[in-house]
């Protein structure tokens, strides 16, 4: 499913069940091997995106974990753009409570994940270097 969500990312065609989304490119953290994901996004500015570590488990994504493991190496792509590197920032306290309501309020089937779980989501700042 992801490669298929890839690909129409890299043709030009940036969403997915109602959300934009953009290619996130990690570096697993025990592989070293590189890896795609998509992901949905929300603008932060012109230079930024937001990206929320969503999902109904009790762990954050590995795509998460390899980001946070390997930030200097992230990049993205955006719908039919060559991936940019960005640099990486974990919102935390007010920051993260501001940009979580802007989230929730644009797409409120992440809200109602965020309410079946005990973790919270992580909200990243993804800043085009």
């Amino acid at each position: 499913m992801n490669a298929r969500v890839n690909r129409k990312i890299r043709r030009g065609r940036g969403t997915f069940m109602g959300m934009d989304v953009l290619i996130l490119n990690t570096v697993g953290r025990r592989s070293g091997q590189p890896r795609e994901t998509p992901v949905a996004w929300f603008a932060d500015g012109q230079d930024a995106r937001l990206i929320v570590g969503s999902g109904g488990e009790s762990r954050h994504p590995d795509w998460y974990v390899n980001l946070m493991a390997n930030p200097d190496r992230a990049s993205i792509e955006l719908p039919g753009r060559a991936a940019v590197p960005v640099t990486v920032h974990r919102l935390e306290g007010a920051d993260r409570e501001q940009a979580w309501q802007r989230i929730a309020a644009a797409q409120p089937r992440i809200a109602k994940y965020q309410s079946k779980t005990d973790r919270e989501y992580p909200v990243v700042r993804l800043t085009l270097r």
